[in-house]
């Protein structure tokens, strides 16, 4: 698989994107460079901005800075798609898998949940297109439920009851051992900022040795269910960061999910409850 990071420097005063791509990338397909830029991987800096573009047809000037970033096992490897949970029409519900991303890097935003809902999802399962935006974030190797919205209305709305606390997220975590009955909160500080998640249930598999716990996060550190699992000694199974790096190796998947997301809606008024099976 072809990989490669690229900078080219405009010395022309007038010449379209597809063009100039074509002239410094001789390796690489027309076809290609467009799916390239389709997918996220290139990038204009201009008047020291930098930002994606995408349009083949654009025109760049000189004095422009391109930078690629190629990597065909990003671009064109296989995609597991999300699955819609329900479509409200200012916002969506979605099951996202684990291994797919909540934002895109610098070498492509195709596999992240907003943009390949706007160039898969929405014909996938026959919804009006619409702009994606993201509210909320989940780790890219946890499986579950996230909201995207449709409109900045709506964005606006949602950042605001996400900040405030204002919807309850629920996960389901398998970790080995059986897991202390006395632990019911967990509040470690994360990155000197208050985290608390708590035990909602429990349940011990002794034949396995393991246990499956319901965990409501009270706040949205970045890997806050993971870290404080670890920090009590109960890392989630499959865990490469903070468990055993050599049993999670062996595993496909980490253990983790966000089964359920539970609100008042502040389009409608009214409750929902969006859950799938843990």
């Amino acid at each position: 698989m072809v990989r490669f990071q690229k900078s080219i420097l405009i010395n022309q005063e007038e010449q379209a994107l597809i063009d100039c791509l074509a002239i410094n990338l001789p390796g690489i397909s027309k076809r290609k460079i467009k799916d390239a830029l389709k997918f996220g991987a290139v990038w204009l800096t201009r008047r020291a901005k930098t930002k994606r573009i995408r349009r083949a047809k654009q025109l760049v000037v000189k004095g422009d800075e391109l930078h690629i970033y190629y990597d065909e096992s990003i671009l064109f490897g296989d995609i597991i798609g999300a699955n819609l949970i329900a479509d409200e029409g200012d916002y969506s519900v979605w099951d996202k898998p684990c291994g797919m991303f909540s934002q895109g890097s610098k070498w492509g935003d195709h596999t992240a949940i907003c943009r390949w809902i706007e160039l898969f999802g929405y014909a996938e399962f026959n919804l009006p297109v619409r702009p994606a935006i993201l509210v909320h974030r989940l780790d890219r190797a946890t499986r579950g439920l996230i909201l995207v919205v449709h409109n900045k209305d709506a964005a606006k709305q949602f950042t605001a009851m996400f900040e405030s606390r204002q919807l309850d997220k629920f996960y389901c975590a398998t970790v080995d051992g059986e897991f202390p009955e006395s632990i019911v909160e967990i509040d470690l500080p994360i990155e000197e900022k208050a985290a608390v998640t708590r035990l909602v249930t429990r349940k011990f598999l002794p034949d396995v040795n393991q246990s499956q716990l319901v965990l409501k996060l009270e706040t949205g550190r970045k890997h806050q269910i993971r870290k404080h699992l670890a920090s009590v000694g109960f890392p989630i199974i499959g865990d490469r960061l903070y468990g055993n790096e050599q049993e999670a190796a062996e595993l496909d998947d980490l253990q983790l999910c966000s089964f359920r997301l539970k609100f008042n809606c502040p389009v409608s008024g009214k409750l929902r409850d969006y859950q799938i099976l843990k």
